[in-house]
């Protein structure tokens, strides 16, 4: 016997009726290779899925991987990878190859167990491994009824064969082991079908017989035309629904793909009212709604409250709460200008979820309002000590926006959560469609000791917010470094920062040329600082590759200076930045009609802040910054509703599959054959062999405690051979 156990084989179903294609195909589908080769391709998709997030707007990927890789992920489906025709169409092959496993398997198992294997011979049990032989002076009948009573006593199930060399007495145990490979496969199975059959296949079916559509554009839910909208006894579907405070909907959105369609419920949803808490950490602690739900085929109406891992169910239809977003808050702003002279803000209104155009007859930008968030908690202590350190390394003259600020908070362990107020998050976007997303808080922030006004900036989706820090005045407003910013790019403030500055700094008898030369350092130091870069006679172009502040300084003396005079004229021009600044300030101040201002601890704080931040302005990418003024909060659920019919399915495959990777890995499937043979008159011997499919020491144990119960007389010892072996 070349196998006591009958082999799973690898290789296909072979018909022998159908054309050469029409077979190949089959075996194909129903070989394990390939089924194993299709699981791994699952598992790939599964990864990407799971990396790049899933469902974001185009834009969005627009901006993190560019206009020509967002294209190619976007033709391959990897933006929606779980709802792609290519993941479903592998899904839908991987139950057809498993099925057809299953057909050529099954049969094959159920077989084998039934069988207890009884055409073995003599040779066949001396060639296994583990054997054992033995005499004893008992009949082969009597022997047999030994053999019987043994395997009885301990579970083993038997049969008794006749042969030409004895009797043969054929046992096995544990023989659901086999069943597992049924049960796992079958588990699989049901879970594939219940997930597709809960997925967008069948959607998209539905959509194929209807003659319904994806629709690809943004418009109010009651002006859909009907071509986008489901039948409400749809079978299976799972859409998102948001509700603000104090709205009514019966509708949910399916987005599939590129597009979506809607899905009316049988009832109608009212939000009365949203409740939120928090931990100190600023993390949502507990979120549930207060819905009233209103079926209007039943005439009835009742109140219900759904809750993170409590849904309500009703008619068939399963309410999640999914989570919590903006339902459309109210927001004012204050919008100044971040480039030119001008120093007037203007007003501006919006809604969260709306969008504008914005133009200043040079550039259009289209103001996109993404978020509003009404508590924003942060680890002050590790924003300010970064700060600090960032403007210590950068010795007052090589800071920049993206270098010394860093980001505004820190995850460690040891963070010191303060709630620093609301913040807007917005984003800007250009004619070609690039975006820059801004993060402002309302209020200005205390970070050692110094209240700033904090405006974040990423041009990458999910990348890190780089940070602007603009000091308050002494009225805890921006209005005082506003109008510093716009004297500093108005040429004739400028020039009377400077003229007040020689004033100070020299002496009334200094000579002519004295004066004009540092009349020329200082409004040439002025001039690189806000931005104002000499270029080339020749052919036009900036000298310096930075755009302004401290880093075009730099720029300018390692351009200008030899390097063994650097440090000594880096103090001086700094000298000269610092007292031209404090001028333009004094200037600025005068013309907002205030008195000037006193060289105390605390307006030179302010002032050194406010240096830095005229610096880092120079990288700032918007040539607005939008202050939140005023705000009315509008909050909104967001619900996820499903019906679902596999769920059912794929919970019965959750238990078969749990039952067959039970069956397989902790049932052992053992069979023992004892082949019993006359020995002279009143004696027998009996050649005994156990096999199983997995080898352990717990069966070696059985082994040895059967061939002692079974070979061994009970006033002796020992009685018979073992073979070792």
């Amino acid at each position: 016997m070349s196998s006591t156990f009958t082999t799973l084989s690898t290789s296909g179903l072979q018909l022998r009726r159908g054309s050469r294609l029409w077979r190949s195909s089959v075996e194909l589908l129903s070989s394990m290779r390939f089924a194993i080769s299709l699981l791994v391709v699952v598992a790939i998709a599964s990864i990407i899925g799971t990396v790049l997030q899933q469902g974001e707007p185009l834009n969005n990927y627009v901006d993190q991987f560019g206009p020509f890789w967002s294209a190619v992920f976007h033709r391959l489906d990897l933006f929606n990878v779980y709802s792609s025709w290519w993941f479903l169409l592998i899904m839908g092959v991987l139950v057809v190859s498993t099925t057809l496993c299953l057909v050529r398997n099954t049969p094959k198992i159920i077989a084998d167990l039934r069988s207890y294997k009884t055409h073995v011979r003599e040779q066949a049990l001396r060639a296994l491994r583990d054997r054992a032989e033995g005499a004893l002076p008992l009949s082969r009948e009597q022997m047999v009824q030994r053999v019987q009573s043994r395997l009885r006593a301990r579970g083993w199930r038997m049969r008794v064969q006749q042969t030409d060399a004895g009797t043969l007495v054929a046992a096995k145990k544990g023989g659901l082991h086999r069943m597992g490979y049924i049960l796992a496969h079958s588990a699989f199975v049901l879970i594939c079908i219940g997930g597709l059959l809960d997925g967008d296949l069948m959607i998209r079916l539905q959509m194929l017989l209807t003659g319904k559509k994806l629709l690809t554009t943004n418009m109010q839910i009651s002006q859909v035309p009907k071509q986008y909208i489901l039948s409400p006894r749809n079978p299976t579907f799972r859409g998102n629904l948001q509700l603000p405070e104090g709205d009514t909907s019966n509708t949910a959105v399916l987005t599939i793909g590129d597009g979506s369609v809607l899905q009316p419920l049988p009832f109608s949803i009212t939000l009365k009212k949203f409740t939120v808490d928090y931990y100190s950490t600023g993390m949502p602690r507990l979120f549930k709604s207060q819905v009233l739900i209103t079926d209007p085929r039943k005439h009835k109406t009742f109140p219900a409250t759904v809750e993170v891992n409590a849904p309500l169910t009703y008619d068939g239809v399963t309410i999640f709460q999914s989570g919590f977003d903006d339902g459309g808050s109210h927001l004012q702003f204050k919008a100044w200008p971040m480039q030119g002279a001008g120093d007037k803000p203007f007003d501006l209104k919006g809604d969260v979820g709306s969008s504008r155009q914005l133009s200043d007859g040079q550039q259009s930008l289209r103001l996109e309002l993404t978020n509003f968030r009404p508590i924003n908690v942060e680890n002050l202590h590790a924003a300010t000590q970064r700060a600090a350190d960032g403007a210590a390394k950068s010795g007052g003259l090589l800071g920049s926006f993206d270098k010394h600020l860093g980001a505004a908070v820190n995850d460690s362990p040891s963070a010191h959560p303060t709630n620093v107020g609301p913040a807007v998050i917005y984003k800007l976007r250009d004619a070609s469609g690039q975006a820059h997303e801004f993060f402002n808080y309302m209020l200005p922030i205390d970070l050692g000791g110094m209240r700033m006004f904090v405006a974040g900036e990423r041009s990458e989706v999910g990348g890190s917010y780089h940070y602007l820090r603009i000091p308050a005045d002494a009225d805890d407003s921006i209005d005082g470094w506003m109008r510093l910013r716009a004297a500093l790019h108005n040429p004739a403030l400028r020039q009377r920062a400077v003229d007040a500055y020689i004033r100070e700094a020299l002496p009334a008898n200094t000579s002519p040329k004295l004066i004009a030369q540092l009349r020329e350092t200082a409004g040439r130091t002025l001039d690189v600082f806000a931005g104002v870069i000499p270029r080339d006679p020749d052919t036009g172009k900036p000298l310096l590759q930075s755009p302004g502040g401290l880093p075009a300084m730099a720029e300018f003396l390692e351009r200008n200076v030899p390097k063994d005079q650097l440090a000594k004229a880096s103090k001086v021009f700094i000298d000269v930045l610092n007292g031209t600044l404090w001028q333009l300030w004094q200037v600025a101040r005068a013309q907002g009609g205030l008195p000037p201002a006193k060289a105390d601890k605390a307006n030179q704080r302010f002032f050194n802040a406010a240096v830095l931040a005229l610096s880092d302005a120079t990288f700032y990418p918007a040539p607005l910054y939008l202050q939140l003024t005023h705000f009315q909060q509008v909050e909104a659920s967001v619900f996820q509703v499903a019906r679902a019919p596999g769920k059912t399915i794929v919970y019965l495959g959750a238990g078969l599959l749990i039952l067959g990777v039970f069956a397989m890995l902790y049932i052992r499937e053992r069979r023992a054959w004892f082949l019993v043979k006359d020995e002279g008159e009143n004696a027998s011997r009996t050649i005994m062999a156990m096999s199983t499919n997995r080898r352990t020491i717990d069966f070696e144990r059985e082994f040895g405690a059967l061939r002692d119960a079974v070979l061994q007389a009970a006033d002796r010892p020992s009685a018979g051979t073992a073979d070792p072996t």
